[in-house]
C-alpha cells in the first residue's frame, strides 16, 4: 500500500526525532573537526606560498643589486675596447717610426704617449694578457694559425700578433695567437 507524503515525512521527521543525541552530537563535532582541519592546511598552504614569496622577493633584490654593481663596476666595457684598437694602431705607428729614427723626437714623444696611454687603461683596470710561452687555452687565446716548431712544445704560444687584454676580473679581447703544432714530422 502506498503511503501518502506527509506520512513520509512524519515518517522521516520521527526518525530524527528517535535518533540518538550522542550520535548526531558525534556527527557535529566531527564535522566541526574536518572543517578545523581543513581550514588549518589552508593556513599552512598559505603561509608556505608566503615564505616562498618573500624568500623568491629577497632573491630577485639580491639579483638586483649584484646586477646594478656589475653595470657600474663595468660600465666603461665598450669605450675601453675602443681605445684598445687606437693603442694598438698607436703601437703599429710607433714600430714604423722605430725603424727610422729613434733619436727622433716625434719617436720619443710617441713613446711617452703610449705609456701614459697604456698608465690610463692599467688605472682602470685594464691589464695586458702576455700569451707567449704560455700553454694555448681556448678560452683565454685566440688561435688564428698552428706552425711547427723544434723548439717550442706542442700547444704553446709561439708568437702573439694581437695583445689580448682583462678588464678586471673578465676578459676584454682574447689575444690572437700562433700556437706550435710540435716538431716538424719527416
Amino acid at each position: 500500500m502506498k503511503k501518502s507524503p506527509s506520512e513520509e515525512t512524519g515518517r522521516k521527521s520521527g526518525a530524527s526525532a528517535t535518533a540518538d543525541p550522542d550520535a548526531v552530537e558525534q556527527q557535529t563535532q566531527t564535522d566541526s573537526e574536518d572543517e578545523v582541519a581543513r581550514l588549518q592546511a589552508d593556513i599552512d598552504r598559505f603561509r608556505d606560498l608566503a615564505m616562498r614569496s618573500q624568500a623568491d622577493f629577497e632573491n630577485y633584490k639580491k639579483r638586483c643589486v649584484r646586477e646594478k654593481d656589475d653595470a657600474i663596476k663595468y660600465a666603461n666595457t665598450s669605450l675601453l675596447e675602443r681605445l684598445v684598437g687606437i693603442v694598438d694602431n698607436f703601437e703599429l705607428g710607433l714600430e714604423a717610426a722605430r725603424g727610422k729614427d729613434e733619436d727622433s723626437p716625434i719617436y720619443s714623444g710617441m713613446k711617452l704617449v703610449l705609456k701614459q696611454l697604456q698608465d690610463f687603461l692599467t688605472e682602470n683596470g685594464l691589464q695586458p694578457i702576455e700569451a707567449v710561452g704560455q700553454k694555448f687555452d681556448p678560452n683565454l687565446h685566440e688561435a688564428i694559425a698552428h706552425e711547427p716548431s723544434d723548439k717550442v712544445p706542442e700547444e704553446v704560444v709561439i708568437r702573439q700578433t694581437r695583445r689580448g687584454y682583462r678588464f678586471k676580473d673578465r676578459l676584454l679581447r682574447a689575444p690572437a695567437v700562433v700556437v706550435s703544432s710540435g716538431p716538424k714530422k719527416k
